[in-house]
């Protein structure tokens, strides 16, 4: 590895740790106007996880649900960030799913400089602060 990733160098490296070898993380690059590489999660469900390489940060993000899947999205979101905090390495935002609707996501950020290591941890810690906001968020939920 040089010393800052890029999406091609990223997507072979996670796939040739020994974590993609072995299966628990099956990853696929898809090249476009911007390159992701989608990493699919086999221990939690197989739970896609979106890593995009820019210049000086890899972001990886997840879906969770459709804001509105919202009982009451002023209310909910007042409640997010009074607890974002107890999601380590992570933090939730909103943006565009495929679909073109609003979705709650959770993500995180690294510098393209991180050892793959941190970024094997980050997919990790993510996958798990998102299962575990679908079932602590859920009464929220409609």
């Amino acid at each position: 590895m040089s010393d800052k990733w890029d999406s091609e160098s990223l997507y072979l490296a996670l796939q040739n740790a020994e974590v993609g070898a072995a299966g628990s993380i099956g990853v696929e690059l898809m090249q476009g106007a911007e390159d992701a590489i989608v990493a699919s999660m086999a221990y939690f469900g197989d739970l896609p996880i979106v890593l995009s390489v820019g210049s000086e940060q890899i972001l990886a993000q997840v879906l969770l649900w459709p804001v509105a899947d919202v009982k009451d999205p002023a209310r909910f979101n007042a409640v997010l960030l009074q607890t974002h905090k107890l999601m380590p390495l992570s933090t939730f935002g909103i943006t565009k799913g495929p679909d073109g609707a609003d979705y709650y996501e959770l993500f995180g950020a690294l510098s393209v400089s991180s050892k793959l290591e941190n970024v094997l941890l980050e997919l990790e810690m993510l996958a798990t602060n998102a299962i575990e906001a679908v079932d602590v968020y859920a009464e929220d939920r409609r």
